[in-house]
Parts: structure tokens; sequence; C-alpha cells
């Protein structure tokens, strides 16, 4: 099984793309806009994309946040809270925020669930900082760090509870950014004292099944390298002072926060510690760029696949998603 997980470019599978992804038998696949349409049509292709593999547990992810970040959009899906919502409802009153948060999740999971996505990247853990770029934003579960772990296990649970598996990011912290790395290379030159406040609610939920790195350079430990290409960072901070030892993907190569052939751009992370190149624009040159340049899972990292789509293996069915989304509107009229 290869290391990666690939994009598609549409809302079906081309001979192309099916013919590569049955060579390569890649990790997973994640989905967005580009890839759908509606309920029936995004079902037939998560199915078709374990049938080619023959993987009941293949990894579909999807960024199914809320707000401005998800790719399952009206009319044929109901608009989602961001996680400000959330934040915002937890200054009031914590324990209502926290369950307005873990049902929110919930339905997300019965949403996904209908059309076959199994993984959400989702929460966000990264804390939210006073006057850096709104990348982060609304997106972000609040500036306090026990907030937002707080409010990141009861999305962690709520999707669990209807059998997904969330993704926490972006290790070791986004939210100081004061610039989109989807857009080019954030430089964070916070002290290592201050970055104990970003990774706090990672180090928190520590034992969450996966991860995802951030592009960006933390110059307290690694001056020359972004967090997804640092061994520093992947393997002394993320795997050791903050203690993961789930899954960890690195964020999109596609980015352009990164530079130079999309092969080095995945070896380049695997070598660096990640689990998984995460490669989500569906191009095909790209993709084969990767495929020739990176190999198999390692054991460790096949091991960690395998427990974290475990958490999810007895779900059977629970709540529909209106008993759920209602739930979640009755505890947010209290913000």
């Amino acid at each position: 099984m290869q290391a990666a997980i690939y994009g598609l470019s549409g809302e079906r599978l081309t001979d192309e793309e099916r013919g590569f992804f049955r060579d390569c038998d890649p990790a997973g696949y994640i989905l967005f806009r580009r890839n759908v349409a509606d309920r029936a049509q995004l079902r037939a292709l998560t199915d078709d994309l374990r049938a080619l593999h023959g993987r009941d547990d293949l990894p579909i992810l999807i960024d199914q946040e809320g707000g401005r970040v998800a790719r399952m959009r009206p009319p044929e899906w109901p608009a989602l809270p961001p996680g400000q919502v959330f934040a915002d409802l937890y200054a009031k009153a914590p324990m209502t925020a926290i369950e307005a948060a873990r049902a929110n999740a919930q339905a997300i999971a019965a949403m996904l669930r209908e059309v076959g996505i199994n993984v959400d990247a989702l929460p966000l853990l990264d804390v939210r900082r006073e006057g850096a770029h709104d990348i982060i934003g609304d997106r972000a579960l609040g500036a306090e760090p026990m907030q937002v772990a707080a409010l990141g296990r009861a999305v962690i649970d709520g999707l669990r509870a209807g059998g997904v598996v969330g993704i926490v990011k972006h290790m070791p912290g986004h939210g100081r950014s004061m610039s989109d790395s989807h857009v080019e290379l954030p430089v964070v030159d916070a002290s290592e004292e201050e970055l104990e406040t970003d990774i706090a609610p990672f180090r928190t939920l520590a034992g969450a099944p996966m991860g995802m790195t951030a592009h960006v350079v933390y110059t307290a430990w690694d001056k020359e390298r972004p967090g997804s290409l640092s061994p520093v960072v992947i393997c002394e901070v993320i795997r050791q002072r903050i203690g993961f030892d789930g899954l960890l993907m690195s964020d999109d190569l596609g980015m352009h926060a990164l530079s130079g052939d999309f092969g080095a751009r995945a070896a380049g992370a695997l070598a660096a510690g990640c689990d998984l190149a995460l490669h989500c624009s569906g191009d095909m040159t790209e993709m084969q760029a990767i495929a020739g340049a990176i190999g198999d899972m390692s054991d460790p990292a096949r091991q960690r696949l395998d427990r974290a789509m475990a958490t999810i293996a007895d779900y059977t069915g629970g709540e529909d998603y209106a008993a759920l989304a209602a739930k979640r509107d009755s505890l947010l009229a209290h913000a």
C-alpha cells in the first residue's frame, strides 16, 4: 500500500485514474467540491473506490468543517456552523458548547457516512491569535488552549460516535501564521516558550487517531524547513514533545507554501517522519511524479492506519442527521 492519499479529477473515476490507482494502491483518497454533485453520485464514487481496492475500511477523506470550509454544500446538503459559533457559546456556557460541538460533529458524521465517507479533516486545534492571518480565523475553536482542547475532544468523540475518524490539524499549530500557506510559506518567529501555548491542545489530545501537519516554518525549532518537511518538528515536537502516536499525514503537497517538484515534496515529507503524503489536486502528472518517488507505507505507519480505522470498525448506525442537527440548534440557541 503506497504511502499516499490522492485526490480525484472529477465526479467519477476516469479510465486513466482507475488504472493508476489500481497499480499504486494508495492508502486512501480525499474528495473536494469538484468530486461532489449529489448523494447518489457521491455514494457511487465511494463504492467504486472501495471496489477498486477490495478494502471496506479504505479511508476516504473530506474537509467538511462547516462555515467557509465545506465541500458538501447547499442545496444538496445543509449548511454547517463554523468553529467560532461553538467558541462564542463556550464563553457563556462551556458544557453547553461542548455538547453542541459533539452533536454537530455527530451530525456531520451522519451526513458523511450516508455517502460512504469515513474520515473528516476536523477538528482544528489551532489556537486563534489576534492580528494573525484569517486563514484560520473563524474556523478556530477559540483563543485559549484548554477551551480548544475541550471542544476539539467533543468533535472527535462526536465524529467517532457517527462512524467517522477525525483528523487533528494543523500540527503543531497554524494559529500564529501571518500568511496563508495555500499561497506562500508562513514563517513564525515565536519563541519555544510562546509556542507551548500552540502545542498545548495537541498535547491534550495526543491520543487522536489521525493528525495533519502544517506547512509553516517555526524558527525556534527549524529555521530552514516547514513543519511538514522538518524531522525536528515531526520527530522532536509532534512525536516526542506533544506525544502524538496516531497516523500523521502532511498537509496538501500542492499548496504554494512548498516548492520543488512533487516527487521531492512527497519524499521529503515521508523522510521527515510523516506516515502519508497528501496530494489533493487530482492532477495525474503530479500524482505520477509522487508515485515514482515514494514507496509503500512503513510497518509502523500501517499499524497506525489500522489502529485509526479500527476506532470505527464496530459502527453499525446511529441517529439521523435531522435529530442531531435539531439537538445542536437547540443548544446553540443559548448563545
